[in-house]
């Protein structure tokens, strides 16, 4: 078996990155603590060249850099998701400093990709980005809390270089207890929680209620309970099965009138 390091599996994500300068020093920062992956959602343009010049002998890294249309599509096969924002309001996502996102991130690394996610220079993550983290990431700062992108980089794979030992060490698997399956992928999150959503609307759950806020308290309570692929299918095979019960008692009210119609013509 091919042996690989631990931060093999960990991934950079830069929402909407709007210079090209950022974008390299993010790939210098990597370089630094031996993270390689780079997945850059709708992206300024750039060229290659620029990014060398920012971030010298870092090729390997640049020449990697993936981009991507959705922040979805970025995060599809991801089985475990930090997002960093300076946002200190509260809000119902799970919160944690960079020592302990880079543990937990540590941990999901045996069990597939984990990504980083740093938003936009001038906005950072909005809310439907943060919606899909399992934890939002504040690093710990004076009253001035405004850092550069690279910078934050820089801090969350610090912790995380620390978190894994040095750069070279080898995953054989963590210590907590294996579940019976793998846990769910971006994808499987997503398309678990669209279901979600069409279930509730069928049932007139969210006739008085904010969608938005509902699916986001959803969103926090399944991510802290963390299920693993076999369970979160389940739970989806319930919320589809409640709009397929739905559709038959609709089609079954919808006959009867029609039955009812008909004997009083």
């Amino acid at each position: 078996m091919t042996e690989t390091s631990v931060l093999d599996a960990v991934s950079v994500v830069l929402f909407e990155p709007q210079d090209p300068i950022n974008i390299g020093a993010v790939v210098r920062a990597m370089k630094n603590m031996g993270v390689r992956d780079l997945r850059l959602v709708n992206p300024v343009e750039y060229e290659l060249n620029r990014i060398e010049q920012v971030a010298h002998n870092t090729r390997d890294v640049a020449e990697r850099i993936r981009h991507f249309a959705s922040l979805d599509e970025a995060l599809a096969d991801c089985v475990w998701v930090a997002g960093f924002s300076a946002r200190r309001r509260a809000a119902k996502w799970a919160r944690v400093e960079p020592r302990g996102a880079a543990e937990r991130a540590i941990e999901h690394a045996a069990d597939g990709t984990v990504a980083f996610l740093f938003g936009r220079e001038d906005h950072g993550l909005p809310a439907e980005a943060l919606d899909r983290t399992h934890a939002v990431v504040t690093i710990p700062t004076t009253e001035h809390a405004s850092i550069n992108l690279a910078q934050s980089v820089l801090i969350g794979l610090y912790e995380l270089h620390l978190a894994a030992g040095d750069a070279t060490r080898i995953r054989h698997g963590s210590n907590k207890p294996r579940k019976d399956a793998p846990p769910p992928t971006g994808e499987e999150w997503e398309l678990f929680f669209k279901d979600a959503e069409r279930a509730l609307h069928a049932i007139d759950f969210l006739k008085t209620r904010n969608p938005e806020h509902v699916m986001r308290s959803m969103r926090s309570v399944f991510f802290r309970a963390e299920p693993n692929s076999r369970e979160l299918t389940l739970q989806r095979a319930v919320f589809i099965e409640i709009m397929r019960t739905v559709e038959r008692v609709e089609r079954l009210t919808a006959a009867r009138v029609r039955e009812e119609r008909e004997r009083a013509s």
